[in-house]
């Protein structure tokens, strides 16, 4: 019964935001819930985790509520900076740039910072609202690999280096040759859908009026502050899905070989990677498995919403809904990963 519960959890989190309107707009509160009943039903919802889902995002809000105050303040100074340089350099190498070195800086500056950066710039970019959300979606992909090349950069590193007894650099030694030439590839893709949709519409800068439904308003105190309340909900979240959906992983997921745990690490679409990684990394596993089951982590973590932190940052200042992101993530994490695994299992 707690393994069928815990199936009609993960689908109910996997289908409805997509069909219905007030659960995508509520996206928050509906993972809450759903996080709350797999802990209820897995059994294993206590004091303990109520306190861990209570502390766990208290770091992650402060930093988007600081830096959010921050932009409010400085945003003048900012915005004249970020048209400055719109008027001598080319839009598409612009966010090509912003792509690629955000992604090689989220390991150093962590993945939260990069992404505030991010979105900061993505709103004063003069380019339609669906041409932001691909840039954004593009950039978290970039920062979300990025960020586990060091134990600094986000949760899923500094637990792998933890349960490996590893040093420093050894994800950087381990997946650099793969990180950064897809962050790299992501930033060049930036740039080239930017490059098409300037051709398309006759501007070669890539510049458009913005003429899309949703109006994205200036910040203001009120809204940087439920930005915030709403990143520690879907945090707080996030804690009791991974630990709610922990027996589901025990059962099905551990005894598998990496090139079938790439691909079941999808999951972490919808689920906390740096779960996954504490329960699937041990001391006992050769550097290619550790490898293999990283990088399935890394890139399926961007095809959802609430599969990276960056994502969720995005999505609540942008106002990406669920079918948005979706539209895009999903077609190219399973591209990226039918890549890599050529390149991780085929060419070894």
């Amino acid at each position: 019964m707690v393994i069928t519960g815990l199936f009609i959890v993960l689908l109910m989190v996997l289908v409805i935001p997509f069909i219905s309107k007030r659960v995508e707009e509520n996206l928050e509160p509906f993972l809450f819930v759903m996080g709350v009943a797999a802990s209820i039903i897995s059994g294993i919802m206590s004091y303990e985790l109520v306190l861990k889902a209570l502390e766990e995002p208290l770091m992650i809000t402060l930093a988007v509520l600081v830096a959010g105050a921050g932009f409010f303040v400085l945003n003048k100074p900012f915005q004249n900076f970020i048209n400055k340089i719109l008027t001598k350099v080319n839009i598409s190498v612009l966010v090509a740039v912003i792509i690629i070195v955000l992604g090689l800086l989220s390991s150093i500056i962590t993945a939260i910072v990069a992404s505030i950066i991010l979105v900061e710039i993505i709103y004063l970019l003069p380019i339609k609202r669906k041409q932001k959300i691909v840039v954004c979606i593009l950039s978290c992909f970039s920062i979300g690999t990025g960020a586990a090349l060091t134990p600094i950069g986000e949760p899923l590193a500094t637990i792998a280096i933890s349960k490996l007894d590893e040093g420093f650099f050894y994800l950087f030694h381990l997946l650099s040759i793969y990180v950064i030439p897809a962050i790299i590839g992501f930033g060049i893709l930036g740039s080239v859908y930017l490059l098409y949709c300037g051709h398309k519409n006759g501007n070669n800068n890539g510049m458009d009026i913005d003429d899309d439904d949703v109006i994205l308003e200036p910040d203001n105190i009120r809204t940087i502050i439920i930005r915030a309340l709403k990143v520690y909900l879907f945090v707080m979240a996030l804690v009791f899905l991974g630990e709610g959906f922990y027996p589901l992983i025990d059962k099905y997921v551990l005894g598998l070989t990496p090139q079938l745990l790439y691909w079941v690490n999808m999951v972490s679409a919808v689920l906390d990677n740096a779960t996954l990684t504490a329960a699937e990394i041990s001391r006992q596993m050769s550097d290619e498995q550790v490898k293999a089951i990283i990088m399935g982590l890394l890139f399926s973590g961007g095809m959802l919403i609430p599969g990276n932190i960056p994502n969720i940052i995005s999505a609540s200042k942008l106002k990406i809904s669920s079918k948005e992101w979706a539209l895009w993530g999903v077609p190219l994490g399973l591209i990226t990963m039918g890549m890599y695994y050529i390149i991780l299992f085929w060419t070894v």
